[in-house]
């Protein structure tokens, strides 16, 4: 379980950077921040399972991903899109913070949030 532990932290980390190098410029200077989560997130997520599934839980479960692994893959990442989302509506508008600081929280809490249940239900 550490090895797993540790790829998940490399792709999760590989994600982030893409996340973050994807929403910054756009919620700076071309879109609403939120909005920028949309795109920023799209794009990680399905860097992200290709790599979730073929390395970071790869023994891990059944071998053969199907269309409920996706499926379930999909709900779990909109729970961690929904918490980024809420991170940024509240960090960029309510707190009028800068477009940088909702990164933060995106790229710590929601990773650790999503890791155990993507171990547990949708990789098992």
């Amino acid at each position: 379980m550490l090895g797993q532990l540790i790829r998940y932290g490399i792709v999760g980390g590989l994600s982030s950077l893409i996340y973050s190098a994807i929403y910054w410029p756009l919620a700076t200077y071309v879109m609403h921040p939120v909005l920028a989560v949309f795109v920023a997130f799209g794009i990680a997520v399905a860097i992200g399972y290709v790599m979730h599934s073929r390395w970071s839980f790869k023994g891990h479960g059944k071998r053969e991903r199907n269309a409920a692994t996706q499926a379930r893959f999909v709900i779990v990442q909109t729970f961690g899109l929904g918490l980024n989302v809420l991170f940024t509506w509240v960090l960029t508008g309510p707190f009028h913070g800068p477009t940088w600081w909702p990164i933060i929280p995106s790229v710590t809490l929601t990773p650790l949030a999503t890791y155990g249940i993507q171990r547990y239900w949708v990789f098992a």
